[in-house]
């Protein structure tokens, strides 16, 4: 968050040095001097975001960092105005009038106390030994877990049999005859259950008897063609042998050999490639199955599956509260272990915390998993998810693989609907305005800014991170999404703060 806004503040700072408004105030070498430090600072701030999530020495080093860059923007305002409103006097007071003397002397005097802080933020740095990165190239996200396709049989799997059934009924009724090779793209937000159903799917008896291969590959963040090859010979031969491979002419032959003329189901779970000329490549190398040849591709993206289906693809809804107060007491108590009414009747409450998500539901049974006292179970019913550490819920790092992966300009527009309360549905167009009336987005060459929100706006939706009524072309967060903007957000909008944070709520910017 800070890294985006850091974006805009340099960016302010750089158009009024370009505009020679530092010159005409006096002041061109303090801005100068801040625009380097922003700089320097800029190129340790991706290293620090990641950080942060386990690091309070680095969190609070970050909200010092907002507070300044903050306090810069508006002195940047101030100039602009006044400048402007020097341009447009009618009686065009000369260059070294009382009135600007007196100005500059002030905003001066601003800019180096801003400064020495700024300096003070930036020595502070170098005990948190983050890593430089150069703010052009494109972003590194932290590889996600690893997956497999053998089910966890020790966890129990609740309300999912409709989507398993429906799913399997395709692949080995409906496209059986398809000459082409038909693509299943599962949607769903972090959490929710996509490569659990994948693995129902994939071991389920009509599709191991269906079938002659069966191969399944982990993407995540890595769409290289030749390393997607080279783990699906691995898992269609269960050897490591390709790995030692270097040509893609080779390896892309030895594939083709597996799978030609063979009827083959690949699962290609947890994909964010949005590039189509990628999936393309990898299409005409799989190009070479027999009637009823399909792929099942699980996704957080609606992107990614109008990129790579074929088929309709398959939006996974939550579970039921009471399929996830199942699961929660699973994971809460042992598999003998009575239940007192007290504890049931607050667990169904604090199954709604959940909206419907697996992996909530698995992980507040975790917390819940050595607490029989009714006030442990009502302080977790009364806490935020957000809030509890990341030692104890799995659910806000997995989210977080989402904020991560979006660019820059993006980051802002999302974490801003923090400032709405769940359930808030607001239209496409206002949400536009607010976000430009905050300077978050601007016009890009001759894309009108209104046009550059749209297209910021339809990002998130293909995302998942927003969500459209459809009724009424108003935009909603699903609950759990809206908990991840307030934990990004905490700090930085009116009723968003954290217990843990010791800065104090008069650092928030509000009208």
């Amino acid at each position: 968050m800070a890294e985006a806004f850091l974006k805009v503040v340099l960016d302010n700072l750089g158009s009024l040095i370009k505009e020679e408004i530092g010159l005409i105030l006096g002041v061109d070498e303090e801005m100068q001097k801040l625009s380097s430090t922003l700089t320097t600072l800029q190129a340790v701030l991706e290293d620090a975001e990641d950080k942060q999530i386990e690091s309070k020495p680095i969190r609070d080093w970050l909200q010092k960092l907002n507070v300044l860059a903050y306090e810069i923007d508006d002195i940047l305002d101030e100039c602009n105005t006044h400048v402007s409103k020097l341009k447009h006097t009618r009686n065009k007071l000369s260059r070294y009038s009382l009135q600007k003397i007196l100005y500059r002397h002030k905003i001066g005097r601003r800019m180096k106390q801003v400064t020495k802080q700024l300096d003070g933020v930036a020595t502070e740095r170098t005990k948190f030994h983050l890593r430089e990165m150069p703010v052009d190239r494109l972003r590194e996200v932290a590889a996600s877990r690893e997956t497999g396709s053998l089910l966890n049989y020790t966890d129990q799997i609740y309300g999912r049999e409709e989507d398993e059934n429906k799913i399997v009924e395709m692949l080995v009724i409906d496209v059986k005859e398809n000459k082409e090779m038909s693509v299943l793209p599962i949607i769903g937000i972090g959490g929710l259950g996509k490569t659990t159903l994948a693995q129902l799917v994939f071991n389920d008896p009509r599709v191991v008897d269906h079938f002659d291969i069966r191969i399944w590959v982990c993407v995540s963040d890595n769409f290289e063609l030749k390393t997607l090859v080279k783990a699906m010979i691995e898992a269609a031969t269960g050897s490591a042998k390709a790995a030692d491979l270097q040509q893609l002419d080779v390896v892309e032959r030895q594939l083709w050999e597996l799978l030609s003329q063979k009827r083959y189901l690949i699962v290609l779970d947890d994909v964010w490639n949005d590039q189509q000329e990628k999936w393309f490549e990898l299409k005409d190398t799989l190009s070479c199955g027999s009637t009823g040849a399909s792929i099942i591709v699980t996704t957080r993206q609606k992107k990614v599956a109008d990129i790579m289906g074929t088929l309709p693809a398959h939006c996974l809804n939550g579970l039921s509260d009471e399929n996830c107060w199942m699961l929660l007491r699973s994971r809460a108590f042992g598999p003998k272990e009575e239940v007192s009414p007290q504890l049931e009747m607050i667990g169904n409450e604090i199954v709604k915390k959940c909206v419907g998500v697996p992996l909530a539901a698995k992980a507040l049974g975790g917390i819940l998993r050595f607490k029989r006292t009714q006030e442990e179970w009502i302080y977790v019913r009364e806490s935020e998810l957000w809030k509890l550490s990341p030692e104890e819920s799995l659910i806000m790092p997995a989210l977080r693989l989402s904020y991560h992966h979006l660019a820059l300009e993006l980051r802002q527009c999302f974490a801003y609907f923090a400032a709405f309360p769940k359930d808030h549905e607001i239209e496409k167009e206002e949400l536009i305005r607010l976000w430009i009336a905050h300077s978050y987005i601007s016009s890009k060459g001759d894309i009108q800014v209104e046009d550059v929100g749209n297209q910021i706006c339809n990002e998130l939706l293909l995302r998942s991170l927003l969500q459209s009524t459809f009724r009424d072309n108003k935009i909603i967060m699903h609950d759990l999404v809206h908990d991840l903007a307030q934990s990004i957000m905490e700090n930085k909008v009116p009723g968003i703060q954290s217990e843990r944070n010791i800065l104090s709520a008069s650092t928030i910017r509000e009208v």
